[in-house]
């Protein structure tokens, strides 16, 4: 089918090519397809590891806002299981390495999670929602704890 009275299939293109002998002199002029250009290879200008690890040179601080602390993560908290807010840019590599820093354990296992934002209700009027974000489960071997205060 045609858009806009165009055949969308491609044409070949032929490109006359000058005779070199005097026997193509004397008949047609020969001819040859074109040959499509060879591909070129684009090498990324930034290496792998650049671009594997955006943020591991923020401050450890500025990944992790702060601890969540609710019902759930007390509970949690018996276990071994701590939850933090973190920014919503940061990875699990980045937590991890926060963790180290600031609170001096090796987390076993991290989970990220995104928070969702929620439509909240000021003096009963509604129209405002809460900011979304994200939040992190990190698992810490059976002896290690973390202290809040």
């Amino acid at each position: 089918m045609s858009l806009f009275g165009k055949n969308k299939t491609e044409e070949k293109k032929v490109v006359a090519v000058k005779p070199t002998s005097a026997k193509a002199m004397a008949g047609k002029p020969v001819t040859k397809k074109a040959s499509p250009k060879p591909a070129v290879k684009k090498t990324p200008s930034k290496s792998v590891a650049t671009l594997t690890s955006r943020h591991l040179s923020a401050e450890p601080a500025k990944v992790i806002i702060h601890p969540h602390i609710t019902e759930k993560s007390g509970v949690l908290s018996q276990k071994s299981i701590y939850t933090f807010e973190v920014r919503s840019d940061a990875g699990s590599q980045e937590i991890t390495e926060a963790i180290e820093v600031l609170y001096k354990v090796v987390p076993v296992r991290i989970s990220v999670v995104p928070i969702r934002s929620k439509a909240r209700n000021y003096r009963g009027i509604p129209g405002g929602r809460s900011a979304g974000g994200k939040k992190a489960y990190v698992y810490l071997k059976k002896g290690d704890t973390i202290e809040f205060i």
